[in-house]
């Protein structure tokens, strides 16, 4: 498989779009940076963990 068949774009997006939300609701504006970064950061956790537990797998 390809490397981009691996990327969590759907959890991705719902991490984005929950930290603008929240952002939205406690502080009255969204902060796009931010969710952003916790975005990637997501995608960036969750990559590993399914290398992880595919190197796993395979053993």
């Amino acid at each position: 498989m390809a490397f981009a068949d691996n990327l969590p774009m759907n959890e991705s997006l719902g991490v984005f779009v929950g930290v603008a939300g929240y952002d939205w609701l406690t502080e009255g504006q969204a902060e796009p940076l931010k969710a952003a970064v916790a975005a990637v950061a997501a995608c960036a956790v969750i990559l590993v963990a399914r290398h992880w537990l595919k190197s796993r797998r395979k053993d």
